[in-house]
């Protein structure tokens, strides 16, 4: 299992992979299996990292079998959480 350090680092990934590719290509989702793949989490951490984010209600999952989601996709809260993070790094 991930440390804390790992599990926030993931969490940190993933949010700002899913605002990114929302605003470069216009798709509101990501695969599961290009975040796990593209950012190297393990899978088990993947679904521990999407799990805690949809409690937080910053994304929504579309789960398939096993630990890999399908899709994933920011939510309204989520988008104005990163879009407060990138005001503030300016």
């Amino acid at each position: 299992m991930a440390t804390l350090h790992e599990r926030k680092t993931y969490r940190e990934a993933i949010m700002k992979t899913l605002y990114e590719g929302m605003e470069g290509s216009g798709l509101p989702d990501v695969s599961g299996v290009r975040l796990r793949d593209g950012l190297a989490i393990p899978e088990q951490d993947l679904a521990a990292a999407c799990t805690y984010l949809v409690e937080e209600g910053l994304v929504t999952v579309r789960w398939a079998h096993g630990d890999t989601p399908a899709t994933v996709m920011l939510t309204h809260q989520g988008i104005r959480l990163m879009e407060a993070e990138e005001e503030d790094h300016g």
